[in-house]
């Protein structure tokens, strides 16, 4: 189903040194520091049930496309946080999938599903309304052998080191297990704490509570709150974490009087910020969890600019991280300004940038990436995960920032199975952008050959400290 040379440049000579440099790199093991797999999987080792579950009901990118033509999301087995009902039958799930499979066509799922598909479990035919049950017989069977354990393709896609994301007050019972089985995958988790920074996460003053149970500490003060996020972040740490994730609206950041931060959380607990407060607080805690990070170690990660649940019916019904997560125009210059004036000059600190504004990246990431020491630019993420989205990020941040202030490759995905397809395609983009520098004379063919493996994989293992 897939060309050898998809994603290499038309023109021969080019095409022939992309490819000479992809081969070099295409086996290397995977680095995957950032997603949102589920350590369940991996603590308990269990078949997956079927087809749909694996490539349709977790993945928002799938279920977003489908639903945009009219399918309803209940249709697609995706669960209801109200407890509404869904459809249960996996193979009428896969069916409709295979129906509109056509909507997919030059999109990065498509190439992704593909790549599974056929590498994976050995599909030679495109899916679609005629081959859609034949298909689902082939997966389901191989699903029920050892070899399509998540442990067994945990090994089988190369996968040195993998980060799940975990709320601040989860109790990483996954992670345990998978610690006390005995089982060599390097699976990790990462802080995620925006449940008990964000004054307008729902239940913010709960969370808050219970990570003060947690960490046996007083969070209804501004010290015992601190002292609870360190605790936190110390056991997440013994449980291999390498790294924090926030995800806010908006990258501002904040640099406050202790006292103004302290009345700020006052607010915040008796739910009496408004929107211009609750943002301010977000901001000055980022700036509170960079100074942690240089005292802990963990690497900072920040993706901001995303409207989140844009569909208030469809957060009511389903919940977060159903689809309706949308860019928004992002402000970095001014924004990041307090924080890389408080720890901006530290070498001993990493904040990994991430947007969703790609704008930004010539005219503002690239430049603040390209002098502050504390600060390296993520990949192309969620929207810009594509030929196109990384091609152009080469394209307009390595003029100013270059390849060491960027950080390799992450998937950021739900979809297990697409984990080496997502690469695969990083790979292949990066060689195809240092296969034309040398053509045109911009770099040597060593310096492309030692680019490759550096981009592969041994920015992301450093950048994170795997």
């Amino acid at each position: 189903m897939l060309s050898e040379d998809r994603l290499f440049p038309s023109d021969a000579k080019v095409r022939s040194r992309a490819r000479d440099l992809y081969n070099s790199v295409k086996d290397l093991p995977i680095i995957s520091p950032h997603g949102h797999t589920d350590p369940k999987w991996f603590a308990q080792n269990n078949a997956f049930a079927n087809p749909a579950e694996l490539f349709v009901t977790p993945d928002h990118y799938v279920f977003r496309m489908l639903h945009s033509q009219g399918i309803p999301l209940e249709a697609l087995g995706v669960p209801r946080a109200d407890g509404g009902a869904v459809e249960q039958n996996p193979r009428k799930i896969w069916r409709q999938f295979a129906d509109n499979y056509f909507l997919f066509r030059g999109t990065p799922s498509r190439i992704w599903i593909d790549h599974a598909l056929q590498f994976t479990f050995g599909v030679t035919e495109r899916l679609s309304s005629k081959t859609a049950d034949t298909i689902y017989d082939q997966i389901s069977d191989q699903l029920s052998q050892d070899a399509f354990l998540p442990r067994a393709l945990f090994d089988t896609f190369n996968i040195e080191a993998i980060a799940t994301t975990e709320s601040a007050i989860d109790d990483l019972r996954w992670h345990q297990m998978i610690r006390d089985s005995g089982w060599e995958g390097n699976v990790i988790t990462a802080y995620r704490p925006d449940a008990v920074i964000d004054p307008h996460f729902e239940g913010f003053a709960d969370n808050v509570a219970k990570m003060g149970e947690m960490s046996g500490e007083d969070t209804t003060t501004w010290s015992g709150y601190l002292t609870a996020h360190r605790n936190r972040r110390a056991f997440f740490k013994s449980n291999g974490a390498t790294s924090t994730d926030h995800g806010h609206p908006t990258a501002r950041t904040e640099d406050l009087p202790q006292q103004t931060a302290a009345a700020l959380f006052e607010k915040a607990l008796h739910g009496k910020c408004n929107a211009e407060e609750a943002d301010c607080f977000r901001g000055h805690m980022l700036t509170e969890m960079a100074r942690m990070s240089i005292d802990d170690g963990l690497v900072m990660q920040l993706h901001p600019g995303s409207f989140r649940n844009h569909s208030s019916d469809i957060f009511a019904q389903f919940g977060r991280d159903k689809g309706y997560d949308i860019p928004t125009r992002t402000d970095y210059v001014t924004a990041l300004h307090p924080l890389l004036n408080a720890v901006g000059e530290r070498s001993d600190l990493t904040i990994i940038m991430f947007t969703l504004d790609e704008t930004a990246f010539a005219r503002e990431l690239a430049p603040l990436a390209g002098v502050y020491p504390a600060l390296r630019l993520g990949p192309p993420w969620w929207f810009h995960d594509s030929f196109e989205g990384m091609m152009r990020f080469r394209e307009t941040a390595t003029e100013t920032a270059g390849f060491y202030n960027t950080v390799g490759f992450n998937d950021d995905t739900r979809a297990f199975c697409s984990i080496p397809a997502r690469h695969d395609v990083a790979r292949r983009v990066d060689c195809s952008f240092l296969a034309n520098l040398v053509e045109t004379g911009r770099l040597n063919g060593d310096e492309a050959a030692e680019l490759a493996h550096d981009l592969a994989y041994r920015l992301a293992k450093e950048a994170y400290r795997l």
